[in-house]
């Protein structure tokens, strides 16, 4: 439960849709209110704006995605002007591009300002890491991880007692497997084109499609399973066709990753066992659906939200062993460590997973759910948030 909260906080991010950060806006928005406060938050828009509204929060609409310079400081007298005419005590932003517009507004009206690193973020050129500095700048400044915490530290000098290590989480009473029903399922299956394939090994693979996600390298471990001779003959993974993947996301908007991907299981003759079901509105159902959940992200996670959505869903989760994953799974307790854009490894994994006897399955879940109950729950996130909020206001 959420301490008494009644300030006012702005949150900023460039947009509200699908992603890791949009989510967590929406539950701190959602927390702010329940603990009697007043959430609003400053995008240029997304499908999560009606959920903002809807819980009794304001959405103002801003070009805050922007990284031109002249919109960048337009935005900054914008955000002025909100924050005085809201009476806003808590200015919180989420992404590079507005926080420099954040600083300038929190300079004017002196409020505190809060940033949170949802990334670990590279900086290759000295101008590049002047402009991620924009985030270290802040009152408080809040690292979704561990690991993202020593990035930040790593690169700049920040005051130990300015920097909060909030892990992301998962909504305990959305994720549970006893709250999705058949009809759930069912609705699900038809809609993914995969009902009726209850005899395969069903692995799911959500996130956005692109290239450091590492879709293609379970693309080849696909393969590699295809050609063994324990899916050709049975054995391990039983018959012919007795595996079905899933990618679960929306494509990159530039670029031909999401055909290429398309081209690849073509070419390899996967079409019966691969889907792309694009963005899926009903995460509890696809991971219920799963028997396997992969995250094979190329580059480290800043923390890796999938596996503590399916980890409290009690589903077996094998990620790429770098970033947050080495955070929220423990190797051949919780979950399945490989190394990245290894598909051979990525291979061996599945098929070891697919071997387990069913008792070993439930446990390996259930020491999944414990975890993440344990260290990784949305109310844990929301009230560790509220309480820099409330620790600012105090000053």
């Amino acid at each position: 439960m959420v301490m008494a909260f009644r300030g006012s906080v702005l949150q900023v991010i460039p947009a509200l849709d699908a992603g890791g950060a949009e989510r967590t806006t929406v539950e701190i928005a959602r927390g702010v209110i329940n603990a009697g406060g007043r959430a609003l938050v400053a995008t240029s828009g997304g499908r999560l704006c009606d959920d903002i509204r809807d819980m009794g929060g304001a959405v103002v609409l801003l070009p805050v995605h922007s990284k031109n310079p002249v919109v960048i400081w337009r935005n900054a007298e914008r955000l002025s002007q909100i924050i005085r005419r809201e009476n806003i005590d808590i200015l919180h932003v989420r992404s590079r591009a507005p926080a420099w517009s954040a600083i300038i507004a929190a300079r004017r009206t002196g409020v505190a300002l809060v940033s949170t690193y949802h990334g670990a973020y590279s900086a290759q050129t000295p101008w590049k890491r002047f402009y991620n500095s924009g985030m270290t700048r802040a009152d408080r400044v809040i690292a979704n991880s561990a690991f993202t915490a020593a990035s930040i530290n790593a690169q700049y000098t920040v005051d130990p007692s300015k920097l909060r290590v909030i892990p992301r989480g998962a909504d305990l009473l959305e994720f549970r497997p006893e709250v999705v029903s058949e009809d759930r399922l069912t609705a699900l299956a038809k809609a993914w084109a995969v009902d009726g394939l209850t005899d395969r090994l069903k692995v799911l693979a959500p996130a956005r499609l692109t290239s450091w996600k590492g879709q293609a390298d379970l693309i080849e471990a696909v393969k590699i399973i295809a050609e063994s001779s324990p899916f050709r003959h049975g054995g391990t993974l039983g018959a012919k066709h007795s595996l079905v993947v899933v990618f679960c996301g929306e494509a990159e908007m530039h670029g031909d990753y999401a055909a290429d991907l398309a081209s690849r299981v073509g070419e390899y003759g996967l079409s019966d066992r691969v889907r792309f079901v694009g963005h899926c509105d009903d995460m509890p159902a696809g991971y219920a659906w799963a028997d396997v959940v992969i995250a094979p992200s190329r580059r480290p996670e800043a923390f890796g939200r999938v596996a503590v959505e399916a980890g409290a869903m009690g589903k077996i989760v094998i990620a790429s062993k770098h970033g947050g994953a080495l955070e929220t799974i423990l190797d051949q307790e919780t979950g399945l460590l490989t190394p990245p854009a290894d598909p051979e490894a990525l291979a061996t994994a599945i098929i070891e997973s697919a071997s387990w006897t069913p008792e070993k399955r439930r446990m390996i879940g259930q020491a999944a759910k414990d975890r993440v109950t344990a260290h990784f729950s949305t109310e844990a996130m929301v009230n560790a948030t509220v309480d820099v909020y409330r620790e600012l206001a105090a000053l």
